[in-house]
């Protein structure tokens, strides 16, 4: 969570999700060994601890396993459309979801 010195006195609510308009996501389907798919979401500002309670939410969501490595969320599988209506219902912007092909 953000303090309120970092948004100059603005609602901890309104710092949130002016800092969720801020970020650019970006989720691409990565192949693995044996020619599995891991889909991977870049782009998301925040602790480890926040990444890791989105990741959990997304899991949980799509019935799939997945790890929180180096700033980025690895879901096992090809989710890229339904992590992105995900995102965009949990209050990240539309216009700053990129899927790359």
């Amino acid at each position: 969570m953000t303090n309120s010195l970092e948004c100059g006195g603005l609602p901890p609510e309104i710092c949130e999700q002016l800092n969720k308009e801020e970020e650019f996501v970006k989720i691409k389907l990565e192949k693995r060994r044996y020619g599995k798919e891991v889909t991977v979401i870049e782009g998301l500002v925040g602790s480890d601890h926040e990444l890791k309670k989105l990741a959990s939410e997304l899991k949980s969501k799509l019935a799939a396993g997945g790890t929180v490595k180096n700033g980025r969320i690895e879901i096992q599988g090809d989710h890229r459309e339904k992590v992105k209506d995900i995102l965009v219902r949990l209050g990240y912007p539309e216009s700053n979801i990129i899927i790359i092909e």
